[in-house]
């Protein structure tokens, strides 16, 4: 099979699984549509911000006559809701154009103030809306959880998703190769592993300490489920270079090529680090499941 070819599919697979996870992620706005005053809208309820964001839940509409309220409390405690009240606002919003010159554009809609979480911190909430037709409460059964994370420098930030990126675009061509006897799936198979070191053992860890205060939360330390996962397709990389190294053994690729794929789609940021407000410690969500368990069950 043509080289080409491998590399269009290894795009398409590779963007698919990316485009997967992002989609079904726990930290991806949430998405619903409503209609006011016999007018539809699309809202998108934010889940992830980060400290150097304005801690606010926007809706975009453009109907000034609506009431609407933000009901919130910290995520698995007993608190009581608290409401903030949604105002249209309107912030200047600074664009860059490509002949680097800056145009100030504006974004407009209703905002509600949340108080802003240390890191890791969550808060649910649900929101209700009064239009001439009366009052509608969305996600009050099913709340919305939002989850505060640490700014994170866009140089270190930028380059990590760069290449695990391309870290998932080597390691599905490699595979694509050694599946039909490319000679060229070896090389590529290295640059999947020096990518991948680089991108998510190296920079994916400074990434965690500046949004969550650790360097790494999966085993032996923790159950974080990105961390966990990093270190699942690194182990199947590594062998995988080693069992090709002087002779060619595409089986081990073509499963460690399947298993990044895998893995990396499942949603991001599922089981990851949570703060538990009772004990003011930051740990994994499936350890507070495990321990809630323990609780219901004593």
């Amino acid at each position: 099979m043509k080289k080409s070819i491998l590399w269009f599919l290894a795009i398409v697979l590779t963007l698919g699984a990316a485009y997967y996870q992002r989609k079904t992620g726990p930290t991806y706005p949430k998405t619903v549509n409503v209609n006011v005053n016999d007018l539809p809208y699309e809202i998108k309820l934010v889940r992830s911000l980060g400290l150097d964001e304005r801690p606010e839940v926007k809706l975009k509409i453009t109907d000034k006559t609506i009431n609407a309220k933000l009901w919130y409390k910290r995520f698995k405690t007993n608190d009581e809701y608290s409401v903030s009240e949604f105002r249209y606002k309107v912030y200047p919003v600074n664009s860059f154009l490509m002949n680097k010159v800056f145009k100030i554009t504006e974004e407009s809609g209703f905002f509600a103030e949340l108080p802003q979480q240390q890191p890791a911190g969550k808060l649910q909430y649900y929101i209700e809306l009064t239009d001439s037709k009366g009052t509608t409460t969305i996600f009050k059964e099913t709340p919305v959880v939002i989850r505060f994370k640490g700014a994170v420098p866009s140089y270190i930030l930028t380059p990590h998703i760069l290449l695990m990126f391309l870290a998932m675009l080597f390691s599905t061509l490699a595979g694509l190769m050694a599946i039909t006897k490319h000679p060229l799936y070896r090389k590529y198979s290295v640059w999947t592993l020096v990518l991948f070191i680089a991108g998510g053992m190296i920079l994916g860890p400074l990434v965690q300490k500046y949004a969550f205060g650790a360097f790494w939360t999966g085993v032996p330390f923790g159950w974080d489920l990105t961390d966990n996962k990093t270190l699942i397709a690194l182990l199947f990389w590594i062998l995988a270079v080693i069992m090709n190294r002087k002779k060619e053994r595409p089986f081990y690729t073509i499963v460690a090529a399947a298993v990044l794929l895998l893995i990396f789609s499942i949603p991001h940021s599922i089981f990851g680090s949570e703060l538990d407000y009772s004990s003011g410690q930051v740990t994994q969500g499936l350890i507070l499941i495990f321990l809630s368990k323990i609780s219901k069950n004593s």
